[in-house]
Protein backbone atom coordinates (compact mmCIF):
# COMPACT_ATOMS: atom_id res chain seq x y z
CA UNK A 1 0.00 0.00 0.00
CA UNK A 2 1.30 3.22 -0.88
CA UNK A 3 2.00 5.54 2.41
CA UNK A 4 -0.21 8.45 1.02
CA UNK A 5 -2.95 5.73 1.12
CA UNK A 6 -2.34 4.90 4.47
CA UNK A 7 -2.31 8.32 5.66
CA UNK A 8 -5.71 8.02 3.71
CA UNK A 9 -7.04 5.27 5.42
CA UNK A 10 -6.03 6.58 8.68
CA UNK A 11 -7.75 9.84 8.28
CA UNK A 12 -10.68 8.26 7.05
CA UNK A 13 -10.64 5.94 10.11
CA UNK A 14 -10.26 8.94 12.44
CA UNK A 15 -13.16 10.45 11.20
CA UNK A 16 -15.39 7.74 11.36
CA UNK A 17 -14.58 7.22 14.88
CA UNK A 18 -15.15 10.93 15.61
CA UNK A 19 -18.67 10.69 14.05
CA UNK A 20 -19.61 7.76 15.96
CA UNK A 21 -18.37 8.97 19.50
CA UNK A 22 -20.42 12.64 18.46
CA UNK A 23 -23.55 10.05 17.94
CA UNK A 24 -22.75 8.52 21.44
CA UNK A 25 -22.68 12.10 22.96
CA UNK A 26 -25.63 13.11 21.79
CA UNK A 27 -27.72 9.63 22.77
CA UNK A 28 -25.86 10.00 26.29
CA UNK A 29 -27.40 13.73 26.85
CA UNK A 30 -30.12 12.82 25.48
CA UNK A 31 -30.50 9.65 28.08
CA UNK A 32 -29.29 12.58 30.61
CA UNK A 33 -25.47 11.56 31.39
CA UNK A 34 -24.09 15.22 32.63
CA UNK A 35 -21.09 16.63 31.24
CA UNK A 36 -19.43 16.24 33.82
CA UNK A 37 -19.73 12.26 33.63
CA UNK A 38 -18.55 12.53 29.53
CA UNK A 39 -15.59 14.50 29.90
CA UNK A 40 -14.42 11.89 32.50
CA UNK A 41 -14.97 9.40 29.92
CA UNK A 42 -13.37 10.98 27.00
CA UNK A 43 -10.88 12.27 29.46
CA UNK A 44 -11.43 15.78 28.97
CA UNK A 45 -12.91 18.32 31.26
CA UNK A 46 -16.62 18.84 31.03
CA UNK A 47 -16.03 22.59 29.12
CA UNK A 48 -13.83 20.72 26.91
CA UNK A 49 -16.82 18.16 26.33
CA UNK A 50 -19.07 20.91 25.63
CA UNK A 51 -17.08 22.84 23.73
CA UNK A 52 -16.54 19.93 21.52
CA UNK A 53 -19.62 18.14 20.97
CA UNK A 54 -21.94 20.80 22.27
CA UNK A 55 -24.29 22.65 20.24
CA UNK A 56 -22.20 25.53 19.21
CA UNK A 57 -25.40 27.78 17.76
CA UNK A 58 -27.31 29.55 19.70
CA UNK A 59 -31.23 28.82 19.94
CA UNK A 60 -32.89 29.86 16.73
CA UNK A 61 -35.28 32.23 18.83
CA UNK A 62 -32.85 33.67 20.86
CA UNK A 63 -33.42 37.04 19.18
CA UNK A 64 -37.57 37.08 19.32
CA UNK A 65 -37.40 35.86 23.04
CA UNK A 66 -35.18 38.60 24.11
CA UNK A 67 -37.31 41.03 22.26
CA UNK A 68 -40.48 39.83 24.12
CA UNK A 69 -38.54 39.94 27.74
CA UNK A 70 -37.64 43.69 26.79
CA UNK A 71 -41.17 44.40 25.83
CA UNK A 72 -42.72 42.91 28.86
CA UNK A 73 -39.92 44.86 30.64
CA UNK A 74 -40.77 47.81 29.31
CA UNK A 75 -44.41 47.52 29.77
CA UNK A 76 -44.41 46.69 33.37
CA UNK A 77 -45.36 42.57 32.39
CA UNK A 78 -42.90 41.92 35.45
CA UNK A 79 -45.12 38.22 36.13
CA UNK A 80 -44.85 37.63 31.98
CA UNK A 81 -41.17 38.04 32.51
CA UNK A 82 -40.91 35.88 35.29
CA UNK A 83 -42.93 33.18 34.38
CA UNK A 84 -39.82 32.17 32.07
CA UNK A 85 -37.15 32.09 34.72
CA UNK A 86 -35.85 28.91 35.52
CA UNK A 87 -35.64 27.50 39.32
CA UNK A 88 -32.99 29.34 40.29
CA UNK A 89 -33.93 32.53 38.83
CA UNK A 90 -37.85 32.00 40.19
CA UNK A 91 -35.87 31.71 43.69
CA UNK A 92 -33.51 34.58 43.51
CA UNK A 93 -35.79 37.81 41.66
CA UNK A 94 -39.19 38.42 42.46
CA UNK A 95 -41.61 40.44 40.34
CA UNK A 96 -41.26 43.36 43.02
CA UNK A 97 -37.36 42.99 42.36
CA UNK A 98 -37.97 43.38 38.78
CA UNK A 99 -39.98 46.23 39.08
CA UNK A 100 -37.71 47.94 41.41
CA UNK A 101 -34.76 47.38 39.03
CA UNK A 102 -36.89 48.89 36.22
CA UNK A 103 -37.80 52.10 37.71
CA UNK A 104 -34.08 52.94 39.24
CA UNK A 105 -32.85 52.38 35.79
CA UNK A 106 -35.51 54.87 34.91
CA UNK A 107 -34.34 57.32 37.50
CA UNK A 108 -31.31 57.63 36.68
CA UNK A 109 -31.80 57.70 32.30
CA UNK A 110 -35.46 58.64 32.22
CA UNK A 111 -38.22 56.50 30.20
CA UNK A 112 -37.49 54.13 27.87
CA UNK A 113 -37.36 54.25 24.08
CA UNK A 114 -36.63 51.55 21.74
CA UNK A 115 -34.16 49.18 21.49
CA UNK A 116 -31.41 47.74 18.95
CA UNK A 117 -30.39 44.54 17.85
CA UNK A 118 -29.90 41.58 19.33
CA UNK A 119 -26.62 39.51 19.13
CA UNK A 120 -26.55 35.81 20.33
CA UNK A 121 -23.94 33.69 21.49
CA UNK A 122 -23.69 29.76 22.41
CA UNK A 123 -21.68 29.39 25.62
CA UNK A 124 -21.50 25.73 26.94
CA UNK A 125 -25.46 24.75 27.18
CA UNK A 126 -27.02 28.35 27.38
CA UNK A 127 -27.73 30.94 24.90
CA UNK A 128 -26.54 34.94 25.88
CA UNK A 129 -28.23 37.72 24.15
CA UNK A 130 -26.87 41.27 24.03
CA UNK A 131 -29.54 44.08 23.19
CA UNK A 132 -29.24 47.80 23.26
CA UNK A 133 -31.33 50.00 25.28
CA UNK A 134 -32.35 53.57 24.53
CA UNK A 135 -33.47 55.35 27.38
CA UNK A 136 -34.33 59.46 27.49
CA UNK A 137 -30.38 60.04 28.91
CA UNK A 138 -28.67 56.86 28.12
CA UNK A 139 -28.33 53.84 27.28
CA UNK A 140 -27.64 50.60 28.58
CA UNK A 141 -27.53 46.85 27.33
CA UNK A 142 -30.13 43.99 28.25
CA UNK A 143 -28.39 40.53 28.86
CA UNK A 144 -30.32 37.82 28.62
CA UNK A 145 -28.97 34.29 29.25
CA UNK A 146 -31.65 31.77 27.64
CA UNK A 147 -31.28 27.90 28.48
CA UNK A 148 -32.34 25.12 25.47
CA UNK A 149 -36.26 25.23 27.51
CA UNK A 150 -36.08 28.91 26.45
CA UNK A 151 -36.04 29.53 30.29
CA UNK A 152 -34.44 32.54 31.40
CA UNK A 153 -31.24 32.07 33.92
CA UNK A 154 -30.02 35.17 33.55
CA UNK A 155 -31.03 38.52 33.62
CA UNK A 156 -28.60 41.56 33.08
CA UNK A 157 -29.66 45.46 32.67
CA UNK A 158 -25.88 46.42 32.41
CA UNK A 159 -24.23 50.05 31.23
CA UNK A 160 -22.25 49.39 27.75
CA UNK A 161 -19.01 49.97 29.13
CA UNK A 162 -19.49 46.72 31.79
CA UNK A 163 -21.34 45.16 28.93
CA UNK A 164 -18.31 45.03 26.69
CA UNK A 165 -15.99 44.34 29.37
CA UNK A 166 -17.60 41.05 30.25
Amino acid sequence: MDLLESVRAAYDAQQQAEAVTAEAVHQAREAGRTWQEIGEVLGVSHQAAVQRYGNPSPLAEADELATTVIDDLAQSRWSHVSARFDATMREQLTDEGLAFGWTEIAKRAGAYQNHGDTSAVRIGEVTTTNTRLSFEAGEFVARITFRDDQTIAGLFILNPEAAAAT
